[in-house]
């Protein structure tokens, strides 16, 4: 492929190089085999028209599945004419609804200085995070991915955001923010609000905040993973329930995720996952995505396909999109689900 043409679909928000495997028809997960998927945020005020110019770059490129926000009709016939499958976006924790912090400040978490992410969000503006551990969140978010999936357009639901707010960041976001993070601190280890509290005292006999070390307590961080762990279980049971496909974007390895996020993947009853395998994010090599992948890979079930999700800005050129899908292979995954363009979305 020449450069020129490299240049024009990366700038669609598509891969780099047309990927070579074969397209599928839609199915069930577990038939998936290899495929290659995106998240895509369409152009909103596209005509019709336009829309399959964007999708068809995705479709020319080797992607077969789309991840975008629950599409317009105009949007779904328009992917569905380029041969695309689609898979609702579907930000789960970190919400930041005007109606959700306004009538329901409780239901978002809270961190260890005391401070709830309704009204002192951690980081950036946008990270108010609801707490897994309430049963009426848990309810609220059952009856959200069932009236989602009511729309007839969409194969499946794909989870993100689907953790607690990062108790430490990748380290290249620590300059940023001017962070060093080489420990957990109390602004961003969360949480701390009195459901958790009083569900811990009760498994385990004594308040979070009575422990001598928080961070260092086995205990409190398994309650966590588990908080997490339910709730992905109860909202694949509501996806599955309607014949979809359920999949989760989650942070590169297991144990990466469950020392920044909370997340414990390979325990969560997907039909497949999607790590972001960010290579640039934690100051690594390209080379770095086999190994993170093939952590992966042993951690889950044989019959649990994952897809290694790449960073496009991360990838300077054709040969570094290559070398980054080809390693993502090498590790064990079916394919790879490819992030960032001209469309950005805030960074993870």
């Amino acid at each position: 492929m020449e450069r020129r043409q490299f240049l024009k679909i990366a700038a669609c928000g598509a891969a780099g190089a047309a990927l070579g495997l074969p397209r599928l028809a839609p199915g069930r997960a577990a038939d998936l085999a290899e495929c290659h998927w995106a998240w895509t945020r369409p152009p909103a005020d596209a005509d019709e028209a336009a829309l399959r110019t964007h999708f068809a770059s995705f479709a020319a490129a080797g992607v077969s599945r789309l991840i975008l926000p629950p599409p317009s009709a105009g949007a779904a016939r328009a992917a569905r004419a380029e041969g695309l499958e689609l898979h609702a976006w579907w930000w789960t924790l970190c919400r930041g609804d005007a109606d959700l912090l306004r009538d329901h400040p409780d239901w978002y978490v809270v961190s260890r200085e005391g401070k709830s992410s309704a009204d002192h969000p951690p980081y950036v503006g946008y990270y108010h995070f609801l707490c897994p551990t309430r049963e009426e969140v848990r309810a609220f978010l059952r009856g959200q991915v069932a009236a989602t999936l009511q729309d007839d357009a969409l194969a499946g639901l794909s989870l993100d955001y689907i953790r607690f707010p990062d108790v430490i960041l990748p380290r290249a976001l620590w300059a940023k923010y001017g962070l060093v993070q080489d420990e957990e601190l109390p602004p961003y280890d969360f949480c701390y609000c009195p459901a958790c509290r009083a569900a811990f005292r009760a498994e385990a006999g004594i308040d979070p905040l009575e422990l001598p070390d928080p961070p260092a307590d086995r205990a409190w961080r398994r309650f966590r993973w588990n908080a997490v762990t339910r709730l992905v279980n109860e909202l694949a049971e509501v996806v599955r329930g309607q014949g979809r496909v359920v999949t989760a974007s989650v942070f590169p390895t297991p144990a990466i995720a469950r020392r920044l996020v909370r997340q414990d993947w390979p325990a969560w009853n997907l039909d497949a996952v999607l790590p972001m395998v960010y290579h640039g994010f934690y100051e690594e090599p390209v080379a770095w995505i086999r190994d993170a992948v093939a952590e992966g890979v042993a951690a889950l079930p044989a019959s649990r396909p994952l897809y290694a999700g790449l960073y496009l800005p991360d990838l300077s050129d054709e040969a570094a999109f290559a070398q980054a899908v080809a390693a993502a292979r090498a590790g064990g995954a079916r394919g790879v689900a490819l992030f960032g363009g001209v469309r950005p979305v805030p960074a993870r």
